[in-house]
């Protein structure tokens, strides 16, 4: 079929509102226009097209309909915007195509569309042209809810996915839709409240685990097409379970289709390298200080919201937007106007984005990965915050690994490796990570991180998650942490799945499955997390037998948790309690439970009575069996 075009045939399909919008960043619906959009136009069916590339010196549409040749169907420039615009007659669903974009210099750049919906599957990058979608959401009950939410004071627990290297390998391949029955029943059947994907936005290079994104507006074609991830999501939604993406406006690859030098110029990213170029991933920086940049981000964090009802967006690298000297020896950045290290560009659009997503999305989740001690990356924008809802607790993280990795006859030296998160608990809203990141490239697995054989292993795995869960703050677990795989995650295998009916691995499960449970039923975990009154140590200072006792509160409940770090058992060993002598304490968690650890420990107690005996400052105390490498938790 012949496809004639002429640009000046059919009014502009962006007006003066939308372009002076965009070129001042507030521009909620830029990428509604921009891209690729089916049209009829006086009658006429074909496909808009839209790109801003204000460098070029001519812009034009290519695709098999033109053997891929520049200037056959040109675009025409509106003015000053930035923006070239044509229709193109006869133009269909699934057609593919890029950007031919002549620069001053002559060269001509063939790019993918920077707005495009849908891609070609790798290695090919040709962005297609797809339909609004027509999927029959069934999620209005769960979006009703989520507005009403306030999850911060709700209960979070955060299973991550790597969505191809999660596939079973007798499932390979498999799309987005099929892949919604097993992933959403192995999540709810564990407990968890909600999955995380590693991003799910187009990429070229699946070693980059998808950060590395070419496509802000495409879900990646490896799995199928974006109703197909719908539906996925929509499931997830059905089984109560909520669905977070990881997104990635820190930085993008330099690949020559991408967004790098876009027009022959640095038009997404700062012309010199020292804000523009990203040295611990060699990668390109975006100019959060160009409106039309911020504005192309600002509408990506939307668009998943809006199109995908996901229910909040995990912000990939914050802390190396928030620095200009992040990673960078002195004299190799650029200061700001006042001289100092704070990227003031970034830190107004991250103020704009959790703004907008709060305003229009009541309930959806902005989570930060900001390792640095930025103050008030969770405080309110109002309050001169950044306004995320919860930011990663990387230090805890860090200490806590540190801690279970010592051998249990030195962890009296170690006390404040559990301790000094505490003092820092209250400053930000916190969720504690045990991520993809740490288990990958020599960090070993998460099983052997733990110290000592394979008893104790486990012991220490299922003590720390337990300290984990009972602590302030929410938390996400790497998918797999439940097969206790001995192997660092391989992004181009699969999960160790055989290891799924190993007994200590089975009970593993089971106990995933039953701390679940404790952390949904008693709100005293998860309502007060935001309060420093939620949270009290009863005893911290019991280094010689590395015993951790602390009660959480909410309202009139409170539960009791003691950890004992040793492989040595504590019979009778007594802990002072708030309660009145008479009351009775029930064993609600052992984590040394026949059930999860294979055998039952001797003399444990299944209530204790709380007795007019004082310790720990409290006049009233309970006596209980602490078996070695474990967790009790006990409700009066």
């Amino acid at each position: 079929m012949t496809v004639v075009s002429d640009p000046n045939r059919f009014q502009p399909t962006l007006g003066d509102v939308d372009l002076h919008l965009f070129s001042e960043g507030k521009h909620h619906g830029m990428h509604q226009l921009l891209g690729a959009h089916l049209r009829e136009i006086d009658g006429v069916a074909g496909t808009s097209f839209a790109v801003w590339a204000p460098n070029a010196t001519s812009v034009s549409v290519i695709g098999d309909f033109c053997h891929w040749q520049p200037d056959e169907y040109p675009l025409r420039s509106l003015g000053s915007s930035g923006v070239h615009e044509c229709f193109v007659p006869g133009l269909g669903q699934g057609t593919l195509y890029k950007f031919a974009i002549r620069t001053r210099s002559g060269e001509v750049l063939k790019k993918t569309d920077p707005c495009g919906r849908f891609t070609e599957q790798p290695p090919g990058h040709a962005s297609i042209v797809v339909p609004p979608s027509s999927y029959a959401w069934q999620d209005g009950d769960w979006l009703s809810a989520r507005a009403r939410s306030e999850p911060v004071r709700e209960p979070v627990s955060i299973y991550e996915v790597h969505l191809g290297s999660w596939l079973p390998a007798d499932m390979n391949p498999t799309t987005y839709d099929e892949i919604a029955a097993p992933l959403v029943e192995r999540v709810a059947e564990l407990g968890f409240t909600h999955v995380e994907f590693m991003p799910l936005m187009e990429h070229p290079f699946g070693g980059s685990w998808g950060y590395q994104v070419t496509g802000y507006f495409a879900p990646t074609s490896r799995w199928g097409d974006g109703d197909a991830l719908r539906y996925l999501i929509d499931s997830f939604h059905a089984r109560g379970l909520g669905v977070i993406l990881d997104w990635v406006p820190a930085h993008f690859p330099d690949d020559e289709h991408g967004l790098h030098r876009f027009d022959g110029t640095a038009l997404y990213e700062h012309e010199d390298p020292r804000r523009g170029h990203h040295p611990d991933w060699d990668t390109s920086i975006f100019n959060y200080g160009r409106h039309e940049v911020s504005n192309f981000l600002l509408c990506s964090a939307l668009h998943w919201i809006e199109e995908f009802h996901v229910d909040g967006l995990r912000v990939d690298a914050v802390a190396s937007m928030l620095h200009l000297d992040y990673s960078r020896p002195e004299g190799e950045w650029i200061p700001n106007e006042h001289g100092g290290s704070e990227n003031i560009d970034a830190v107004n659009l991250l103020k704009r984005i959790n703004q907008a997503v709060h305003e229009r999305f009541p309930g959806c989740l902005m989570i930060a990965e900001e390792s640095t001690t930025w103050p008030g990356v969770t405080a309110p924008v109002e309050q001169g915050g950044l306004g995320f809802d919860l930011k990663w607790n990387l230090g805890w993280m860090h200490d806590t690994l540190e801690y279970f990795a010592v051998d249990p006859i030195f962890r009296e030296h170690h006390n404040d490796k559990l301790t000094f998160s505490m003092i820092y608990e209250n400053t930000e809203q916190f969720l504690m990570p045990l991520s993809h990141d740490e288990v990958v490239h020599g960090k070993g697995s998460l099983l052997n991180k733990m110290h000592g054989d394979d008893w104790q292993r486990f012991a220490n795995l299922r003590a720390m998650l337990t300290y984990q869960f009972t602590r302030p703050g929410k938390q996400l677990l790497f998918m797999g942490t439940e097969l206790a795989s001995s192997a660092e995650w391989n992004h181009d295998g699969t999960l160790d799945w055989h290891l799924a009916e190993e007994p200590l691995r089975r009970g593993l499960q089971t106990f995933l499955q039953t701390l679940h449970a404790l952390y949904r039923e008693h709100p005293c975990l998860w309502r007060s997390d935001p309060d420093p009154a939620g949270f009290e140590w009863i005893c911290c200072e019991d280094r010689a037998q590395a015993v951790f006792t602390y009660l959480r509160h909410w309202e009139d409940q409170h539960l009791l948790v003691a950890l004992n770090l040793t492989p040595v058992p504590r019979s009778g060993y007594r802990i002072g309690v708030p309660d009145a002598p008479g009351t009775v304490y029930r064993c609600l968690l052992n984590s040394d439970a026949g059930q999860f650890a294979g055998s039952d420990s001797p003399g444990q107690r299944d209530t204790t009575t709380v007795e007019a005996s004082s310790i720990h400052s409290r006049p009233s105390s309970i006596v209980v069996d602490l078996p070695p490498l474990a967790a009790l938790v006990l409700g009066a």
